[in-house]
């Protein structure tokens, strides 16, 4: 069902993308921005990984050099019956963390410098089966081709308000175009929104089956919850917010980028965690 759902989701998504250049290009638009769409459908797939990875500096690790990380992540690989990702730490004091890859094959963990230093043993391990939830069900990749197709949207809604659109007489109303630029990133801000919380919702879920312990998890969220509010990682960007187990603007500023968070509460992940705990006690 939340494969089903999901395809479903990013089908929306890329011919949103198609309408909007057949709105702005007519024909000829609607094949460009089919083609647009592929483009950056491939882009992503294949260099999305490095490309963050690089943005936030993440130093890759081994054994050798971080013995307690790299052996977390080696156990509960096993566990999860998955490939070893690459293991990465991030040069930064806010404490958080995420996953990327296009698939289990080409996967790497990255975490930054305090959540080693905020977290104890058992929290780092429960975000590290987070994470390798996100790996094993390949969410990471959907979220960033999300995240990539929703930025397009805004900004050939945004381009569309400038050039017009067709020629003169198929080309849409001023009004239209200018409800277009407002519709359109808030129509693919809500498919972005809706992809990203409910596979944190399964991400959280699958992490408190693999450790066997919810508390672990719920331990690490409110720590995490209550750093972030008062620090931001640095060259934090939105467009890749959705790939950190807390959002790094939670409590930031207010503004439209923020409305539509790309994850649930923090209070409400912590709730479903405490009504797994009966059911996990049972197994």
């Amino acid at each position: 069902m939340e494969i089903t759902k999901t395809a479903i989701l990013l089908i929306s998504l890329t011919l949103l993308f198609i309408w909007i250049g057949g709105l702005i290009g007519g024909t000829t638009g609607m094949i460009i921005a089919f083609i647009i769409a592929l483009g950056m459908n491939f882009f992503s797939y294949y260099n999305s990984d490095k490309l963050v990875l690089k943005h936030y500096n993440a130093v890759e690790v081994d054994y050798e050099s971080a013995r307690g990380l790299y052996s977390i992540v080696e156990r509960l690989t096993q566990k999860a019956n998955l490939p070893m990702p690459k293991v990465y730490i991030i040069p930064d004091h806010v404490p958080n963390a995420f996953a990327t890859g296009r698939d289990h094959e080409h996967a790497a963990i990255a975490v930054t410098e305090g959540l080693l230093e905020l977290l104890d043993e058992n929290e780092v391990e429960a975000v590290i089966a987070h994470e390798l939830a996100h790996i094993k069900h390949y969410d990471i990749l959907i979220s960033t081709i999300a995240a990539t197709i929703a930025g397009a949207i805004a900004m050939i809604a945004n381009f569309g308000t400038f050039i017009g659109g067709g020629n003169s007489e198929n080309r849409p109303n001023p009004i239209i175009m200018i409800a277009l630029m407002i519709i359109a990133p808030l129509a693919a801000s809500i498919v972005q929104m809706t992809v990203s919380r409910s596979r944190e919702y399964a991400a959280d879920e699958k992490a408190a089956i693999l450790t066997g312990h919810p508390e672990w998890l719920q331990s690490a969220l409110a720590k995490l919850q209550d750093y972030n509010t008062r620090g931001l990682i640095h060259n934090a960007k939105p467009e890749s917010a959705h790939m950190f187990i807390i959002n790094p603007f939670t409590g930031k500023n207010f503004s439209f980028k923020t409305l539509f968070s790309t994850h649930p509460s923090t209070e409400d992940r912590i709730a479903r965690l405490e009504e797994l705990k009966f059911d996990i006690s049972l197994k």
